[in-house]
């Protein structure tokens, strides 16, 4: 897929660190499956992917937690 950003990239498999954030938590979620662009570094997340990892930043906020980090896990 080509980069809807740089237009100068394409992007290939990776993982990356996707952090979300709102007036009271910072959740951090670390290798999270994305499309990676080569030249900038942008990346995408399936629909599937998004869904989950608001999911769980949505428990975290649910929780009162200020600041998490975590891995991603796809939910079962």
């Amino acid at each position: 897929m080509d980069c809807v950003i740089c237009k100068n990239g394409s992007t290939n498999p990776g993982f990356v660190t996707v952090t979300l954030e709102n007036n009271r938590s910072v959740v951090i979620i670390r290798d999270v499956p994305a499309q990676v662009c080569i030249n900038c570094g942008h990346y995408y997340l399936t629909d599937e992917h998004t869904e989950e990892v608001l999911s769980m930043a949505q428990e975290s906020v649910r929780k009162g937690i200020e600041i998490e980090v975590t891995h991603f896990k796809v939910a079962s």
